[in-house]
């Protein structure tokens, strides 16, 4: 049977004009039948037919109480979660997404070429890029380092790192985490922080980095 993701793009605070081409590029991977919708009745529903949940680029608050009851049951029963760039704005008010991503958002520099380090090749959504990955995003700073986040099974796994010495703006310092992935108790969670232009997702090592870390995620990676 082919794996199902759920995508969800609903926005209640900035919208990215890039939705629209990352959606479709979840769709042509070919790999999953794609729900995706805008509708937070959706996640009020059942949740175990999806291999995972994908949040990509949400914004502001997006679900209800039940939404939030039914996400956090899923995800620690066993299910996927990934969450992408704008993922990071989204349920601030809700303590245990802080959690369940590893970081919330803080700000960002202007959209502008840079690098990214990659620490940790074993990872499908990191192996195949280079050790220096040359891109352009607008390079999120984070309210807290994710690498000090959880314990034990739940700790997080940092993939790539920011150089904040390759662009201007950036306010974390030398160790700049960019794109991790953890266990939220039975369950894996991927966040990547790129993706923010249209130009990512026709950019084929972005595109594989995405399907990897959605393949971890939904268990199709190992």
């Amino acid at each position: 049977m082919t794996p199902r993701l759920l995508v969800y793009t609903r926005t209640t605070d900035y919208r990215h004009d890039s939705i629209p081409d990352a959606v479709a590029a979840v769709r042509a991977l070919g790999r999953y039948t794609v729900d995706h919708t805008e509708d937070p009745a959706a996640l009020e529903a059942p949740l175990d037919r999806y291999a995972a949940v994908v949040f990509l680029s949400t914004s502001g608050e997006v679900l209800t109480p039940a939404g939030r009851e039914r996400l956090a049951r899923y995800v620690d029963s066993g299910g996927g979660f990934a969450g992408v760039h704008a993922a990071a704005c989204t349920e601030y008010d809700w303590p245990y997404y802080g959690e369940l991503l590893g970081a919330r958002f803080a700000r960002h520099p202007a959209l502008q070429p840079g690098r990214a380090l990659v620490e940790d090749r074993a990872h499908p959504a990191t192996r195949h890029l280079p050790a220096v990955w040359e891109f352009t995003d607008e390079w999120y700073d984070f309210r807290t380092n994710p690498r000090k986040q959880g314990r034990g099974r739940g700790r997080v796994r940092v993939l790539a790192t920011a150089d904040e010495s390759s662009y201007d703006g950036g306010r974390m310092g030398p160790d700049h985490p960019l794109v991790w992935c953890r266990e939220q108790e039975a369950g894996r969670v991927f966040y990547t922080a790129l993706g923010h232009a249209s130009e990512a997702y026709r950019d084929p090592g972005f595109v594989a980095h995405l399907a990897g870390g959605i393949g971890w995620a939904a268990g199709v990676e190992r």
